[in-house]
């Protein structure tokens, strides 16, 4: 989790983006028209890139409106979150596709109260691991969706930006324009190098697999949230990701560890019933790298911290295991 920052400070480079605002006229003239109802009562207000809000209408739906500056990768986000319902998968019913509201772009879904994170048990790895087998089974392909490019930037390491890192959706920074630490500028670009050279098809598949994404009812998943984080990426490089994160609840030091990675791709192996090729392991070792080294060179804008410490111990056995 990074330091926050006054919003007031345009100078700092490690400014945070403050999240979206909208106005209250706004928004009953977009719910009016879209949903045919205006708000009658709010459930809940959060968000920190987005501006999600909870709504009850005036006819009695639930809903959850969610408001983000307008990217065209949103329609293929919501293309393939309505397809992965009409699958069964448990996600949301996507009710309105992406909306002019004010100057941001808003959708709106059904509301799934209930359900709470995994809790920390033997098997939790393997639960979430199955999850995310279950979701690439129904997933639509590449060529079902409107275009779902550019890949969130934890996810992009093929950006085609100068330097190794990508601009950061939550931060006004450029990366690249605060050198070091040495050792994980290198890491970086070692990371990408390796995915580069993955040469197999992309498939649609979830990128932002942490557990405070995922809702569960005892063992049985419940609801999947975030469907902004959409991406097309190799199999994989999803799972590699998925990996990673798949334990961060946002609090510090919360990201999978060796042990945890490893039995995450074994159990993936397992649900889908053929285990990870040698090649398919590296590239998910790579990704997973490739998200913590991203999130680590963030926290560097900051100082030195427990993140970039604990990835010095981890990124040179997880590199070998990357093939990097």
């Amino acid at each position: 989790m990074t330091k926050k920052k006054p919003v007031d400070a345009p100078d700092d480079p490690t400014n945070e983006v403050a999240p979206p605002k909208i106005s209250s006229d706004d928004l009953i003239l977009w719910c009016r028209h879209h949903l045919g109802a205006t708000p009658a009562a709010e459930l809940f207000t959060t968000g920190h890139l987005s501006l999600v809000m909870g709504l009850r209408l005036s006819d009695g739906q639930e809903v959850v409106i969610k408001a983000r500056p307008p990217t065209r990768r949103l329609s293929g986000c919501y293309v393939a979150q309505n397809i992965l319902h009409a699958r069964g998968f448990p996600c949301p019913q996507p009710l309105v596709a992406p909306a002019p509201l004010g100057a941001l772009s808003a959708t709106a879904e059904r509301y799934v109260p209930g359900g709470e994170p995994l809790a920390a048990l033997p098997h939790t790895t393997e639960l979430y691991a199955s999850a995310l087998a279950q979701l690439l089974a129904c997933a639509p392909t590449p060529t079902e969706l409107p275009s779902v490019e550019p890949a969130p930037p934890w996810a992009a390491w093929d950006h085609g930006e100068p330097g190794v890192w990508p601009v950061p959706d939550d931060r006004d920074a450029d990366l690249n324009a605060h050198p070091g630490p040495l050792w994980l500028d290198d890491l970086g670009q070692r990371v990408r190098a390796r995915l580069a050279n993955a040469t197999v098809p992309d498939v649609i598949g979830h990128v932002d697999w942490e557990a405070h994404n995922l809702r569960w009812i005892g063992e049985q998943l419940h609801a999947v949230h975030d469907w902004d984080s959409i991406a097309a990426r190799p199999e994989a490089t999803i799972v590699g990701l998925a990996a990673a994160v798949h334990t961060a609840s946002g609090e510090p030091l919360t990201e999978a560890t060796d042990e945890q990675v490893e039995g995450f791709l074994t159990a993936y192996g397992q649900a889908r019933s053929h285990a990870l090729t040698s090649n398919e392991r590296e590239l998910a070792w790579a990704a997973g790298l490739w998200v913590r080294a991203f999130n680590a060179k963030k926290d560097s804008l900051d100082g030195d911290g427990p993140s970039l410490d604990r990835l010095t111990v981890e990124a040179p056995g997880r590199l070998c295991l990357a093939g990097a």
